[in-house]
């Protein structure tokens, strides 16, 4: 049963290079104010606060992972998907924090003026 799956916590490295090989799909659950000002490239935007898990991409042969701040809203993405008995079960532990301080980098929008 999906419901049963352990949460899979993923360091900000085992990411990285998951990206690198495209072999996941990297979804970032904060809000869209947050993502807009600094973002890890390729990851596409579903915040939490209207996430639905039927909406994520299809993306057949890879795996989905979630990310968010520091890594609460991600694991609350992967619970929504196993009420869902979908079999997302990994979330990058520590979020978008643990990847900037692995000194992985990281898109911040550019300020006016």
């Amino acid at each position: 049963m999906t419901a049963d799956l352990p949460i899979r916590d993923l360091t900000p490295a085992d990411i990285h290079a998951k990206l690198q090989d495209r072999s996941i799909v990297l979804i970032d659950v904060r809000e869209p104010d947050e993502h807009r000002g600094e973002h890890i490239a390729g990851a596409l935007l579903h915040p939490l606060s209207t996430f639905d898990p039927a909406a994520l991409p299809d993306v057949a042969d890879r795996d989905i992972v979630f990310h968010c701040g520091s890594g609460k809203r991600s694991a609350m993405a992967v619970a929504k998907c196993r009420e869902q008995n979908l079999a997302h079960k990994s979330h990058m532990a520590g979020g978008i924090q643990a990847w900037k301080a692995a000194g992985l980098p990281t898109v911040v929008a550019k300020t006016s003026g």
